[in-house]
C-alpha cells in the first residue's frame, strides 16, 4: 500500500527527529499526528510506556538510529492497521502541484502550536467555539478564497490540508465567510481552526456550521495579506526554536 509514499514519509519523520534540537519533542509531535497513544506505541515496540514518556520528555539521551527506525516503522504499521489515513494524507501532498494562484502560503510547524497562538498571530477575534483555543495545530495554509472557488477541484481542495487536518485553514478575500465553511462542511474533513480575513459582513450560516462541526472560527483584523503571512511565518520560526 503506497510504498513510495511510505518510504518518503519515513525518511521525512526520521530526518526531522535526527536533525531536531529536541528529538523527544519531535517524536511526540509525530506520535500525536498519527493519533497514537504512548501505551499503544509502547505495546507495539515491546517496551513500557515510561520509556516512550522518558524519550518525549527528554529524560533519556537522544535516540540512536536503531531506535528512530523502530519508532518510525511502528507509526507506519499502526497507521496501516487503522486504514492508512495519515499515509494517504501525506501522499496527497506529493501527488502533484497545488494551484499557485489559490495557495498564498503553506507551512508546517516544527513543533505544534495552539489555536490561541494562531489567534494572536492573525490579530483575530473568535466568533465560534472559543473553548477550543487549546487545540494543537501542526501547520497552516493561506488560501485566496476567490481563486480557490474559480480554480480548485474537489480533490485539489483536499490538498489544502497538507499531511494532517490538524492545521489552520486561513481564507483571504472573504466577504461573508459562507463559501469556505460550506466547502469544509461538504468535504467532511474538519481543520483544527478556520481563519477568515477580509470579512465585511459575517454570515450567520458560517458561524452555525463552525459550531455544528466544532471548528473554532476566527476573524482576522490584520491590515493586509502581507502582514498576515509574515506573522504566521514568524510563528513557524518560533516553533523551530522550540
Amino acid at each position: 500500500m503506497l510504498e513510495k509514499e511510505k518510504e518518503a514519509l519515513a525518511k521525512r519523520i526520521a530526518g526531522e527527529i535526527t536533525l531536531s534540537s529536541d528529538p523527544g519533542k519531535t517524536m511526540r509531535k509525530w506520535r500525536e499526528i498519527f493519533g497514537i497513544s504512548q501505551t499503544e506505541l509502547a505495546d507495539h515496540l515491546g517496551v513500557s510506556s515510561s520509556v516512550i514518556s522518558d524519550y518525549e520528555g527528554g529524560r533519556r539521551k537522544s535516540p540512536g538510529a536503531s531506535t528512530i527506525r523502530k519508532f518510525v516503522e511502528a507509526l507506519l504499521v499502526i497507521d496501516e492497521k487503522r486504514g492508512g489515513n495519515v499515509i494517504r494524507a501525506f501522499s496527497r501532498t506529493i501527488g502533484g502541484d497545488l494551484p499557485t494562484n489559490a495557495i498564498l502560503d503553506i507551512r508546517e510547524f516544527a513543533f505544534p502550536v495552539t489555536v490561541k497562538d494562531i489567534l494572536n498571530a492573525v490579530k483575530g477575534e473568535v466568533v465560534a467555539n472559543e473553548d477550543l483555543l487549546g487545540r494543537k495545530i501542526y501547520g497552516y495554509t493561506v488560501i485566496d478564497s476567490i481563486q480557490a472557488i474559480l480554480e480548485m477541484s474537489s480533490d485539489e481542495f483536499l490538498k489544502l490540508y497538507g499531511w494532517t487536518t490538524e492545521r489552520a485553514l486561513i481564507f483571504t478575500k472573504v466577504t461573508t465567510g459562507r463559501s469556505p465553511m460550506i466547502a469544509i462542511r461538504v468535504q467532511g474533513l474538519k481543520p483544527a481552526v478556520v481563519v477568515l480575513y477580509g470579512v465585511k459582513n459575517l454570515d450567520e450560516l458560517a458561524v452555525k456550521i463552525a459550531e455544528r462541526e466544532r471548528v473554532p472560527l476566527v476573524v482576522s483584523h490584520v491590515k493586509d495579506e502581507n502582514e498576515l503571512i509574515l506573522n504566521l511565518r514568524a510563528l513557524v520560526e518560533k516553533s523551530e526554536r522550540g
